[in-house]
């Protein structure tokens, strides 16, 4: 058995040594006195040959582990050369496989099952709140407190369900990445409890008589806010939808609706949200059949028109200060809320409450059966276990009520109103 004390002795010669330990293990002495440890092995009938390491940077006590290590893989009926030559490959891939190089492959794998949207919101979510921190880095070197510290940036804009949402995409990520081999674990998977919780919002503030609510509505247009704020605020209001999904409208999800004579009638009027852009669980945002359709009163239409003459020629209704491409804040209606003396009693969500609230206690003298569930549709509550097919009926079955409803909101709410084109203010037309 050879020793440390003759392993740091052993002196160049004339010719190159062999000092041996055991198993096949020796210390390799160059004639320039470099020396390095090799394990002489037979595998398949040949003599074959192992490097471990120079010595003394690799001691004699490594050297043996790494020799007992090979052996046991011989033992196996496994090449020790060709599971180091697999090890090393394996090892430059997950340094040169970066984070958003893996998640683009499995963002470009789901397409197929998700719809155009969902596709879309996904990928931007990423760029915007992952990518630049994370998307170079090799997806083996990532690990928990990584993420989970991009996973706080996204918290501290007060967007917890968006911090929930990404941490399911990049933990898919993750998966995908483990299925190819080049990622050993899911470093995401255990972060959903150290994120905070979900506020209560049902205790949003919210008014919930007619007249309060209308005037809010009257303060926030003679306020200095541009029209594109004031317009999505009346058309939130109009239609009870939640701010996110209509902050980040397309004008292509509506419908039935004469955009060359803004005068002209649109009885079937429709605002069409797909399935992917809804508060849905992760299952039913492929579902189309979960999609959320709106139908739209004159006076919503009449916002939209206006609008349109600010907006039109770009894809969102209400996209950001700084880039056409981008929606408004989350923020922006809030803010313009507590600007002008409603913080604390009022909240863009609360349009929801005051909207339930209000219509659920008209119908409660009414006789016809059924016009609370149908609120509840009118708000895109999904009932527990709701399958697809009663999806379907109770929309299909639904509507000419909702629009009833609608339109009798809308009455109430915009009585005595200006004209939604009396908000443009001289904004070119």
């Amino acid at each position: 058995m050879l020793t440390d004390v003759q392993a740091r002795k052993a002196k160049a010669t004339d010719k190159d040594q062999k000092l041996s330990d055991a198993g096949g293990l020796y210390l390799f002495v160059t004639k320039t006195g470099f020396k390095s440890w090799r394990m002489k092995y037979r595998y398949g009938g040949k003599e074959k040959r192992l490097t471990f390491g120079p010595y003394p940077e690799v001691t004699l006590a490594e050297a043996r582990d790494r020799r007992d290590a090979a052996r046991r893989l011989l033992r196996d009926d496994r090449d020790p050369a060709v599971e180091k030559m697999k090890a090393r490959a394996s090892s430059v891939t997950a340094a040169a496989t970066t984070f958003e190089m893996k998640a683009r492959e499995w963002h470009t794998a789901q397409r197929p099952r998700w719809s155009p949207d969902y596709t879309d919101l996904v990928i931007r979510a990423l760029e915007r709140d992952i990518f630049p921190e994370l998307g170079r880095m090799p997806i083996g070197e990532i690990d928990g407190p990584l993420v989970l510290a991009e996973l706080r940036k996204i918290e501290r804009r007060g967007s917890i369900e968006t911090a929930k949402r990404i941490r399911q995409h990049v933990s898919a990520v993750f998966v995908y990445a483990m299925a190819e081999g080049t990622a050993a674990n899911d470093p995401s998977a255990s972060l959903g409890k150290a994120l905070q919780p979900l506020a209560n919002k049902g205790k949003q503030p919210a008014f919930v008589d007619i007249e309060k609510a209308r005037q809010l509505l009257i303060d926030t247009e003679a306020s200095s806010a541009g029209p594109v704020t004031k317009l999505a605020s009346r058309l939130l209001a109009l239609t009870a939808a939640r701010p996110g999904i209509l902050r980040s409208a397309p004008w292509s999800e509506f419908e039935g609706i004469d955009w060359g004579h803004p005068g002209a009638p649109a009885p079937g009027a429709l605002w069409r949200v797909p399935a992917a852009r809804m508060k849905l669980e992760m299952d039913r945002k492929t579902d189309q059949v979960f999609e959320h359709v709106i139908p739209l009163p004159a006076q919503a239409v009449d916002v939209l028109h206006a609008l349109r003459r600010l907006t039109g020629r770009i894809a969102l209704l209400f996209p950001s200060t700084r880039s056409t491409i981008r929606p408004m804040s989350e923020n922006t209606i809030g803010y313009l809320y507590n600007r002008i003396g409603y913080r604390g009693r009022h909240v863009p969500h609360g349009w929801r409450a005051c909207f339930s609230t209000i219509m659920n206690e008209r119908v409660g003298d009414d006789v016809r059966v059924g016009d609370r569930a149908v609120i509840d549709l009118m708000l895109a509550h999904v009932p527990q276990g709701l399958s697809g097919s009663e999806a379907a009926y109770n929309r299909s079955q639904h509507m000419a009520r909702r629009r009833q409803l609608a339109e009798a909101w809308a009455d109430l709410l915009m009585e005595g109103m200006a004209p939604a084109n009396d908000l443009l203010r001289g904004e070119e037309r």
